[in-house]
């Protein structure tokens, strides 16, 4: 599904990316992983076609992103971590707003949206506008938009922020199955226990650089962690050489 080499990228001065290179097969949920400011969300923004990059290689699907841009991005879902949506359109609106911009059939949008809209318990609110959401549901439509297309690849930054548990549990049975139908599913987050329940392969980034990218029974077999402790790996990969201090209160 994804195929990055040396994957290069600079803001002046400042080298946000370096060398980075991994590959998602399909059929996975691939974990990515890093402290702030290693360079997770500039990793992202590349493979959603909104940054591009200075130098290495990027394929998607087998399809070289700097040719096949348009052809790309029609197989991608993403859900940012800080999504923007229109306040003053209604859900569906939003939706077959969306799906007029993909150029799908209209009344495939109007059966897919309502099916969406009553899978992630928003059906009742189809017609009330989004600024009226709650930051849950707001978070659920995002990913409602995501799918809307049917995506091969599903990029995730944050997928549990502002949910409640029941709808954090629906979501991982989404990520889960999406997976298990052949597509993949590339998340980002801080949540490690989140990464251990669902990932089957762990890609950890660290100053710009990734220091791991394999299954997790095998990190952590080779990092020698007990019970498959991702916590415990990612810890001894990203430390800086001291232990963190502890917070006075």
């Amino acid at each position: 599904m994804i195929h990055a080499a040396n994957l290069i990228k600079n803001f002046q001065s400042f080298r946000a990316v370096n060398g980075v290179s991994f590959d998602v097969p399909a059929g996975v949920v691939y974990a990515f992983l890093g402290p702030n400011g290693a360079g997770k969300t500039t990793t992202i923004r590349m493979l959603t076609g909104i940054l591009e990059p200075d130098e290495g290689q990027l394929e998607l699907f087998g399809l070289n992103y700097r040719k096949h841009r348009n052809e790309i991005l029609n197989l991608i879902g993403y859900i940012p971590d800080r999504p923007f949506l229109y306040g003053k359109m209604t859900a569906i609106e939003l939706l077959r707003f969306l799906g007029s911009l993909r150029k799908l059939d209209p009344n495939y949008v109007k059966q897919r949206s309502m099916d969406l809209l009553d899978k992630f318990r928003l059906a009742d609110f189809a017609h009330e506008i989004v600024e009226r959401y709650s930051h849950g549901m707001r978070q659920k439509l995002v990913m409602a938009t995501a799918l809307l297309h049917k995506p091969q690849l599903l990029v995730v930054d944050e997928p549990m922020v502002g949910l409640d548990p029941r709808a954090a549990l629906q979501i991982k049975q989404l990520i889960t199955d999406f997976a298990k139908s052949g597509r993949s599913v590339f998340m980002s987050t801080h949540t490690l226990e989140v990464a251990a329940q669902l990932c089957d392969r762990v890609g950890i980034i660290h100053k710009g650089s990734v220091v791991a990218d394999e299954s997790l029974a095998s990190l952590t077999e080779r990092m020698k962690t007990k019970d498959g402790d991702l916590e415990a790996v990612f810890m001894a990969l990203t430390a800086d050489g001291h232990e963190p201090e502890a917070i006075p209160v």
